[in-house]
């Protein structure tokens, strides 16, 4: 647990660091763990007063809060630092990183095992909350602002309050350690579960309605009225796909930038409001099912533009799209 180790820490997880005398200077995340390894030194030579006095400096200089009692690993890097707090009976693993305002924090008065575990290569966001005697698995993340009451396995992903798994556990790439935009929502999730449901239901009923009421067959025209256009039938079946997070269908919300026919094949467009949305696999899903609906529809694909999504896409599509009655 050299310096020379934990300055090098600092450049594999911290791309603003520039030289070693900035790191040594500018990093009171480092200083809080060297200063805490002298306190947990004294602390575990039952100089107990000793090493809460040092422990109290180093939160004055530092701004982390380190009880002189917890146990950290090896090349643990504490990005920022201020308001950092970590209890007395906390276990920290090896190259663990930690944002700003991370409290690992007991919930029990008794004097025994009251604080969290934190294993090798977990990654704690800002502002996250650890509480109990749980344990943080082997490369799980953290996501910030989240508030962790249960145990966390190996790998996942955990956001919210309280904190729940996100999505399958899988490892990750050490760069793709700081993309906390791709957490994953695991409330946006279910949301789309249960409209997809609830659409194949609603589908299910259709059928089973127009099959009831079928008409008898006639051999001459009972309307004058002429049949919508196919990407007339397009826009307005696109109206039943809603958008969980806000409950507005993807034609107000201006996601549908185009809709291409071609004889039986369809190209459907759409601009969502970033590449990594979760949702992304249940529009398509939803799109796909609603254009084959259609008679005469046989292949439909659905693109993903990588453009930038404007809020005044709606108003440009009234005016070049047939009205819809």
């Amino acid at each position: 647990m050299g310096i020379r180790e934990d300055i090098k820490t600092v450049f594999e997880k911290d791309p603003a660091a520039r030289s070693t005398l900035e790191v040594l200077c500018c990093y009171p995340g480092l200083h809080a763990i060297w200063m805490h390894r002298v306190a947990h030194s004294l602390w575990n030579k039952d100089l107990l007063f000793l090493a809460r006095l040092t422990s109290h400096i180093s939160r004055a200089l530092t701004g982390v809060e380190i009880h002189p009692g917890a146990k950290l690993g090896k090349r643990v890097f504490i990005d920022h630092g201020s308001g950092v707090v970590i209890g007395e009976t906390a276990e920290v693993g090896d190259d663990v990183l930690i944002y700003m305002g991370v409290v690992l924090g007991g919930t029990a008065l008794e004097k025994k095992k009251r604080h969290p575990t934190v294993e090798n290569d977990a990654v704690l966001g800002s502002g996250a909350i650890v509480l109990g005697p749980i344990t943080i698995g082997r490369g799980a993340k953290v996501g910030a602002g989240s508030v962790v009451v249960r145990s966390v396995p190996p790998e996942a992903t955990v956001v919210g309050v309280p904190a729940r798994i996100a999505g399958t556990p899988q490892p990750s790439a050490p760069s793709e350690q700081l993309d906390h935009n791709k957490l994953p929502d695991p409330v946006l999730t279910v949301i789309s579960q249960v409209l997809d449901r609830m659409s194949r239901l609603e589908e299910r009923l259709q059928a089973h309605e127009i099959a009831a009421t079928a008409p008898v067959p006639v051999a001459v025209m009972t309307s004058e009225k002429t049949p919508l256009k196919k990407d007339e039938q397009i826009y307005s079946l696109l109206k039943d796909v809603i958008d969980p997070a806000v409950g507005v269908d993807i034609v107000n919300l201006g996601f549908v930038k185009e809709v291409i026919v071609n004889g039986t094949d369809v190209d459907v467009n759409l601009v969502l409001t970033t590449s990594a949305c979760p949702m992304i696999e249940y529009f398509k899903n939803q799109v796909k099912r609603k254009v084959l609906s259609i008679n005469g529809i046989e292949n439909v694909t659905v693109n993903i533009l990588d453009e930038p999504w404007k809020w005044d896409r709606t108003s440009r599509q009234a005016s070049i799209k047939p009205a819809i009655k």
